[in-house]
C-alpha cells in the first residue's frame, strides 16, 4: 500500500465508511443499532443462530453419508448405516431451515417494531419541544425502509460467518479425500475475495447515495401534498411536479451504478463458479483413475465443491449488510440528535401563575424574541398582540413547552416548565391552535384526543360550548362519523379545537388564534362561551382582532423582540402605533 494508503481510501470508500466526524459518530451509532437486535430479542436470536449451524454441520455431513452409502452399494457391504444418516442429515436440514426461517420472521418482526417506535418517539421530542431538525419525508423514508433493514443484518451477518465456515469445512472435507482436491479450491478462493472486496468498495457510496436521494423525493412531494390547493390554485402544477422529481435524474444515476457494481461482480463469480467445479472435478475424475479415491469419495468432492462455491455466492449477503449499515446510521442519525431532558418527579400546578424572564428565542437566523419578559397573574386573561412576525405564537409556545427558548427560564407558580413531566404538564397547559389537527378515529375521539375516557355527554357537552355540536350531529354518523369521510370548513376545524381545549380541565389555556377562521356572529357565541368556561383560569390568546384583544383582561403588546406594553386594552388604544397594529 504505496504511502501507508488503506484501499479504502484508495478506492473511495472511506468516503462513505466515515466522510467527517459528525457522520463517523452517527455511523458508530448505526453499528451499536445493528447489535442491538440481539439484546431486544434474545429468544429468537439464539433459536436463528442454532438453527442455521445446525443446518450447516447437516449440510456439511450428507456429502459423507451419501459417498458412504454409495462406496458400500459398490463392495456390496452393508449401506443401512450410511442411509439412515442421510436421511438423519436431510430430517434435520429441512427442520433446522423451517426453524431458522421462523426465527428470522420473529426476530425481523421484533426489532423493526421496537426500532419505530423508538424513532417516532425520539422524532416527536425533536419536533415538537425542541429543535426540529428533519424534514417530514426524511423522517418517513427513515421510518418505514431504513428501519427495516437493521432487523436484517443478524441474519446476514450469520449467512456471512457461516459461509466462511462451510468454506473452511469443505476445505477440510476435501483434503481428507485428497489434498490436490483442496489445493484445486484454494486456488480459487483469492480471486473470488478481491471480486467481493472491490464490489463493496464501489457499492458503497452510491448505496448511501441511492437512500439520501429517495428520501429526498419523499420530502418534496410530502411538501407537494400539504400545500396542494395553493399549488393548483397558483396554476404551478407542472413547475411543482419538476421540483419534486428533480433528484430522480441522480437517482437514476446512482441506481445505474449500484447495477453496475452488482453486474460486474455477478458475471465475474459467475464465470469463477463454474470453472472451479470443473477444475476439482477433473482433478476428482484424475484421482479416481489413478486409484486414490473411491467412486463415493468423487460424489463427495462434488457436493463439497457446490458448498464451497456456494459461499462465494454470498454477495447478495454483502448487499445487504451494505444497506442494513446504511439504514441503521441514517436511523441513527435521528435517534442521535439530543432531545430536550423532560423531568420526571411528580409536579403539580397551583392558582397558574406564568412568568418569563429573559426568553430569546429565533426563527432560522432572524431574532424573534429578545429577552422577553412578562408576568401573567393566576387567573388573568392576556391577549398578545403584535404586527406579523412579532412573536405572538412563539411566546405562546414556550409557555406551553412546544418551542425550547435559546435563553431564559419560563415558570408556573415559580416551577421551571423543563421541572415537570410531560404528562403532568399537559394536564396544567392546553392548546388551541389556527390549525389544529384532527387526530383520531371519529369525531369522538378526535374531541377527546387529550382525554380518552370522557364521556359522550361531556364530549357533547364541550363541542356546544364550542358551537360545534349543532355540525357534528348533522354527519351521517354524527359523533362516530369517521375522521376520513368528513369535510369541514376552516372555522369547523377551529371549533373542533376548541371543544378539545373545553374538555380539558387545564390551569391554563393557550389560544393561538384559535378563532380566526370564525365569522364574526360564531366568534361572538364562540367568546361567551369561552368566557365562561376560562373563568379563574390562566389564558393567552394570540390576538389579530381588537375585539379579540379588548376581551381580556390585559394586553402584551409585542414590537421588535420585546414586551412593549402589558396593559388594558383600552389603555393602549389611546396610541396612534398601537391602534395600526389592527390596522385602525
Amino acid at each position: 500500500m504505496a504511502g501507508g494508503t488503506s484501499w479504502a481510501a484508495r478506492s473511495g470508500f472511506a468516503r462513505f465508511a466515515a466522510p467527517d466526524r459528525a457522520e463517523s459518530e452517527d455511523a458508530a451509532a448505526g453499528r451499536g443499532l445493528l447489535f442491538a437486535g440481539v439484546r431486544d430479542a434474545p429468544l429468537w436470536s439464539v433459536v436463528l443462530v442454532v438453527s442455521v449451524i445446525a443446518k450447516s454441520a447437516a449440510a456439511l455431513a450428507l456429502p459423507a453419508a451419501v459417498a458412504a452409502g454409495i462406496d458400500a452399494a459398490v463392495s456390496g457391504s452393508g449401506a443401512t448405516g450410511p442411509v439412515l444418516v442421510a436421511a438423519l442429515a436431510v430430517l434435520v436440514l429441512t427442520v433446522t431451515d423451517a426453524g431458522a426461517e421462523l426465527a428470522n420472521a420473529y426476530y425481523v418482526t421484533d426489532v423493526t417494531a421496537g426500532l419505530r417506535n423508538r424513532l417516532v418517539r425520539h422524532a416527536l421530542a425533536l419536533g415538537v419541544p425542541g429543535r426540529r431538525r428533519f424534514a417530514a419525508g426524511d423522517v418517513l423514508s427513515r421510518l418505514t425502509a431504513d428501519a427495516a433493514r437493521p432487523a436484517t443484518f443478524l441474519s446476514v451477518l450469520i449467512t456471512i460467518g457461516v459461509s466462511v465456515l462451510m468454506l473452511a469445512g469443505c476445505l477440510v472435507a476435501l483434503a481428507l479425500i485428497d489434498w490436490t482436491l483442496a489445493l484445486t479450491l484454494l486456488v480459487g478462493i483469492p480471486p473470488a475475495v478481491l471480486i467481493v472486496r472491490w464490489f463493496v468498495a464501489g457499492a458503497g457510496g452510491p448505496f448511501l447515495r441511492y437512500q439520501q436521494l429517495q428520501a429526498e423525493v419523499v420530502t418534496r412531494l410530502l411538501d407537494a401534498l400539504r400545500g396542494v390547493r395553493t399549488i393548483r390554485a397558483s396554476g404551478v402544477r407542472d413547475a411543482e411536479t419538476a421540483r419534486v422529481l428533480r433528484p430522480v435524474p441522480r437517482l437514476n444515476e446512482t441506481g445505474r451504478q449500484v447495477w453496475a457494481a452488482q453486474a460486474q461482480v455477478s458475471w465475474q463469480l459467475l464465470l469463477l463458479i463454474p470453472m472451479l467445479q470443473i477444475a476439482v472435478l477433473c482433478v476428482g475424475g484424475f484421482g479416481l483413475s489413478a486409484g486414490r479415491i473411491s467412486a463415493g469419495e468423487l460424489v463427495a468432492a462434488a457436493g463439497y465443491v457446490l458448498l464451497a462455491v456456494g459461499s462465494f455466492e454470498a454477495v447478495d449477503s454483502i448487499v445487504k449488510l451494505l444497506t442494513a449499515r446504511i439504514g441503521a446510521t441514517r436511523v441513527a442519525t435521528v435517534l442521535s440528535a439530543p432531545a430536550p431532558a423532560v423531568a420526571s418527579e411528580p409536579r403539580r400546578v397551583g392558582d397558574g401563575r406564568v412568568e418569563l424572564r429573559g426568553i430569546t428565542v429565533r426563527s432560522g437566523e432572524q431574532l424573534v424574541l429578545d429577552h422577553v419578559d412578562l408576568t401573567i397573574p393566576a387567573g388573568f386573561s392576556v391577549a398578545a398582540v403584535g404586527r406579523s412576525g412579532a412573536g405572538k405564537s412563539l411566546l405562546a409556545a414556550v409557555m406551553g413547552r412546544l418551542v425550547r427558548p435559546e435563553s431564559g427560564t419560563a415558570t408556573i407558580d415559580g416551577t421551571p416548565l423543563d421541572d415537570f413531566p410531560e404528562d403532568a404538564l399537559r394536564e396544567a397547559v392546553a392548546c388551541a391552535f389556527e390549525r389544529p389537527a384532527l387526530l383520531g378515529a371519529t369525531i369522538h375521539d378526535t374531541i377527546a384526543y387529550a382525554r380518552p375516557g370522557a364521556s359522550r355527554a361531556e364530549v357533547r357537552r364541550a363541542a356546544r360550548a364550542a358551537q360545534a355540536d349543532h355540525f357534528i350531529r348533522r354527519l351521517p354518523g354524527g359523533y362516530d362519523t369517521p375522521l376520513r369521510e368528513a369535510r369541514f370548513s376552516g372555522g369547523e376545524v377551529q371549533r373542533l379545537g376548541l371543544a378539545r381545549v373545553m374538555l380539558t380541565d387545564a390551569r391554563i389555556v393557550l389560544l393561538d388564534d384559535a378563532t380566526s377562521s370564525l365569522d364574526t356572529a360564531t366568534e361572538m357565541e364562540v367568546a361567551h362561551a369561552l368566557q365562561k368556561l376560562l373563568a379563574g383560569r390562566t389564558t393567552l390568546l394570540v390576538a389579530h382582532r381588537a375585539g379579540t384583544a379588548a376581551r381580556a383582561d390585559l394586553v402584551a403588546w409585542l414590537d421588535g423582540g420585546r414586551v412593549r406594553a402589558l396593559a388594558p386594552h383600552d389603555e393602549l388604544w389611546l396610541d396612534p402605533a398601537y391602534r395600526e397594529v389592527f390596522g385602525a
